[in-house]
């Protein structure tokens, strides 16, 4: 099938399905008589795997080792789990970054009066240059 099949049945934008194909994440072949990307079944099987892989927030080297480990019958669910727990771990990791600049930036707001004068803390606070440690 072409690429914009493929895209549409793995849910993915064409940009997207060619990129993957750029990077060798899906191997379709190349039809000698027009030079066009030929995807089989398989090939959006994985672009769907991929799609929903990257909702998940995994970055394309991440998928690359899924995808490695969907490939492979033999796997042990261990190294899955481990890429997981991983990632579940770098989410609450931002998550508290995200909560503590929430908490910075909701303080800002509860001290600039907002009464069109010229002096704003918020500015303020952005003007300041970090210390280096």
């Amino acid at each position: 099938m072409n690429i914009g099949s493929a895209a549409k049945l793995s849910g993915l934008t064409v940009k997207s399905v060619r990129y993957y194909a750029d990077i060798d994440l899906v191997k379709p072949v190349i039809n000698e008589k027009n030079g066009y990307r030929d995807y089989n079944n398989d090939d959006v099987a994985k672009l769907g795997f991929i799609g929903q892989a990257r909702k998940f927030n995994f970055s394309i080297r991440e998928c690359r080792d899924l995808l490695s480990l969907y490939e492979d019958k033999n796997r042990s669910n261990k190294e899955v789990k481990k890429l997981t727990i991983e990632k579940i771990n770098e989410i609450d990791q931002k998550l508290k970054e995200l909560t503590l600049l929430r908490k910075k930036l909701s303080h800002l707001a509860d001290n600039c009066k907002g009464n069109g004068r010229p002096d704003c803390p918020i500015l303020d606070e952005l003007s300041k240059l970090q210390k280096k440690s």
